[in-house]
């Protein structure tokens, strides 16, 4: 499935429409992005004062805790989050693989050496200003230095798994929060954990429903939410201590930590329970679009939060008993109380939505850019890029967020959990080490994938090699088009050198086709494939590169075959034309012509000239039109030329007529109708699918770790994440597999 072009970014951009589709984004990443954020309510103020310290008549504690809830609301999520991060998108697309992709995009720092300069011409890998002029000390220096290429990766993945870790206590402790409040230590045992882990699997059972429609669900809940917990606030603040918003001033956190010292330095950590979830407002970018998120927060999220704790400051202020036990609903008028603990029930199940969505979008990049095991990825939408619906993930996370409900039990420990390092033993240690095994993983997969594209590199066969093959040597072609998948951009793969040395005999039609994740959000369906030719016109071999960026649908196999036939036809049409021109222009005779074009590859366009979005051509682009001559076809191409070495490109368009041939090009004309007459009987006579069965082992005298983390840990995720003809969803009866094994 492809989305129509002019749709790359991830809303509608259209002016008619433009703040209609923003406002309703906005109010669907209520129910999305701002569930978590917006219940913290309910525990910060319990976190903060469970043990370390407690609420005296002095207001010390209550109004520096307030102090330090508002400021860190403002400047993290509000100053650093809506003002500074969100606008380091990349074309719409949030989360730290969108910023890691967007740096190898100005940096040479990709560990997978299979950067090509056609890339740069892509429309979505937008620079602003040209890579020689953008000389600085600190890119020149990670591309100096391939540790720190590695480092950089590291640091990626560690900040990507520590989101995903310490969000897989949000569902737990969201929902908890919600029920446990009102019920006695007696009842919490027997009736919180049940209820608890039912609701967390109705929750985790909607998801395949789609982030819009959740969105849908939930945001009315989320919107009473905050009108509730502002109007309290608003409540509170008239009733019990209208000057509470003295405390708001910075002076109340000095005189904070000055009364309770390293009580309540400790304490902090439930302070920061208050941004929870504002994470995700960075990695649901793609679900939504900048303007909606910042509008969200900026003018509902943020100013019903701050009236919310600054209304239980204010009750709190005025309520000292011994037996008080610091609470939310403690707050609440005894007349709504049932009420709001019903709304809080709802919002609980909520807030867990933003951080499982998130993770699905974390998941969905690191897998298109190899850092993790495939995995079945469902765009829920053909409107919005990002939203998508990972079923494996959706599940692990379910068992994962339930084994933590049980485990932790109350909001008091889970807290701990989320907090910071000086709760380690008290139950920090969970995310790190969820974490850090997530770490190892992605690191692990996107290892073993480097290794394997440098095996396959350093042994891949010559052109002299394929063009030798022949009846002399017992090899014969049979009809039908082979599809010889590789990830190499380059030269023959040793799959396919080794096919032909077991079978000896390949298809009429030879294609390489390489199916490649660039680091863009998007590539247009006119700068998908890049074609050439491998050898001359009559050995029909051909080299196929198609481009996928990481939030990409990646099309099934039906439209795909059809489309690369089409593809195909296109460019043979094409390099005719060139063969020709050079001809008329030059003594030179079209075998020549074709040699030296094998190693030319040529953007093949999928829209005609009246939707041309995907092309943002600078001036060094040089438009022309020529006619050629072709009875059977009415179209109109794109192409794009990209020379190997060379930093120019050029663009022709041609159209195909019903002009007869005259005698000039006659001959070039037979041939190529004789080339198409032989895709067209190949494709008849059927597509096979070549793909490679790879085993990984250590090379010997590689250390016990090495051995460890690829003969077992690699292999390991390779049996049991999908398999390369899964995920292309190739049928059965024509797929080929090639064994394989990498001595890395």
């Amino acid at each position: 499935m492809d989305l129509e072009p002019g749709t790359g970014k991830c809303w509608d951009n259209s002016k008619k429409d433009s703040w209609k589709t923003i406002l309703l984004l906005a109010y669907q990443s209520l129910g999305v992005v701002y569930g978590d954020l917006s219940i913290s309510p309910l525990y910060v103020y319990t976190s903060t004062f469970a043990e370390d310290i407690e609420h005296s008549e002095t207001n010390e504690e209550i109004f520096g805790a307030l102090s330090f809830v508002f400021w860190t609301l403002t400047l993290i999520p509000l100053f650093k989050y809506v003002f500074v991060v969100l606008r380091a998108d990349d074309n719409g697309e949030g989360g730290t693989f969108a910023l890691y992709s967007l740096i190898c995009r100005h940096a040479k720092v990709s560990l997978l050496p299979n950067r090509q300069h056609a890339d740069e011409a892509l429309s979505t890998y937008k620079m602003e200003e040209p890579p020689e002029k953008n000389n600085s000390r600190v890119k020149m220096l990670l591309e100096k230095y391939k540790a720190l290429h590695t480092a950089l990766l590291v640091v990626v993945l560690l900040g990507t798994c520590m989101v995903i870790g310490d969000g897989l206590l949000t569902p737990a402790i969201s929902a908890v929060s919600g029920l446990e409040v009102n019920m006695s230590k007696k009842h919490h045992q027997y009736a919180v954990i049940p209820i608890t882990c039912f609701i967390l699997v109705c929750l985790f059972a909607l998801q395949h429903y789609g982030t819009h429609r959740v969105g849908f669900l939930f945001a009315p809940v989320v919107l009473t939410w905050l009108l509730c917990i502002s109007t309290l606030g608003l409540y509170n603040i008239f009733k019990w201590n209208p000057h509470v918003y003295k405390a708001l001033s910075p002076y109340y956190m000095f005189k904070f930590l000055k009364k309770t010292r390293i009580s309540g330095w400790m304490s902090l950590g439930g302070i920061l329970l208050c941004i929870t979830g504002s994470e995700a407002m960075f990695a649901d970018l793609g679900h939504f679009s900048y303007m909606a998120i910042q509008i969200a927060f900026t003018f509902l999220v943020y100013p019903a939060l701050i009236l919310a704790y600054m209304g239980q400051a204010a009750y709190l202020s005025q309520h000292h008993n011994s037996d008080l036990r610091i609470s939310f609903y403690v707050s609440v008028p005894a007349s709504v109380r049932w009420p709001v603990l019903i709304l809080a029930i709802l919002a609980s199940v909520v807030g867990s939505q933003a951080i499982i969505s998130g993770t699905f979008s974390i998941i969905n990049q690191s897998q298109s850019l190899g850092c993790f095991p495939r995995v079945k990825v469902v765009h829920t939408s053909d409107k919005i890029h990002g939203q998508v619906y990972i079923p494996e993930i959706n599940w692990i996370l379910m068992i994962l967020c339930i084994a933590v409900t049980i485990g932790f039990r109350d909001t008091k420990h889970m807290g701990n959990a989320a907090a910071s390092l000086t709760k380690f033993c008290e139950g920090a240690w969970f995310p790190i080490l969820l974490a850090l095994f997530l770490m190892i993983i992605m690191f692990l997969w996107h290892y073993a994938t480097i290794k394997k594209y440098e095996y396959d590199l350093h042994n891949k066969v010559s052109l002299d090699w394929l063009l030798a093959l022949g009846p002399s040597l017992g090899v014969a072609r049979v009809p039908g088009i082979g599809l010889v998948f590789t990830d190499l951009t380059t030269g023959i793969p040793a799959n396919f050198s080794r096919f032909v040395t077991n079978l000896p005999a390949y298809h009429r039609i030879l294609v390489f086709v390489c199916v490649k994740s660039v680091p863009v959000p998007h590539v247009t369906a006119a700068e998908r494939y890049l074609v050439g030719r491998v050898g001359p016109a009559a050995h029909r071999s051909y080299r196929c590169i198609v481009r996928y960026g990481y939030r990409d649908v990646h099309q099934d196999i039906d439209s795909f075959e059809s489309e690369l036939v089409q593809m195909l036809a296109d460019f043979i049409q094409y390099d005719w034309y060139r063969t020709r021109r050079n001809s008329m222009s030059i003594d030179d005779d079209a075998s020549h012509s074709n040699e030296s074009s094998s190693h030319r590859l040529t953007v093949i366009g999928t829209t005609g000239f009246s939707s041309q979005q995907g092309y943002d051509t600078d001036q060094s682009v040089q438009p022309a039109s020529v006619s050629i001559g072709f009875p059977t076809v009415q179209s109109v191409t794109d192409v794009i030329e990209m020379a190997p070495m060379d930093v120019t490109e050029r663009r022709v368009r041609f159209a195909i007529d019903d002009e007869p041939e005259s005698d000039t090009r006659s001959e070039i004309g037979v041939q190529m109708q004789e080339e198409l007459e032989d895709l067209h009987a190949a494709q008849e006579a059927g597509i096979a699918f070549i793909l490679g069965h790879s085993h990984v082992r250590a090379k010997q005298g590689s250390s016990l770790l090495k051995k460890l983390a690829l003969n077992y840990g690699y292999n390991f995720l390779r049996r049991n994440c999908r398999g390369p003809d899964v995920a292309l969803k190739v049928p059965p009866v024509s797929l080929l597999e090639v064994g394989m094994v990498y001595i890395v």
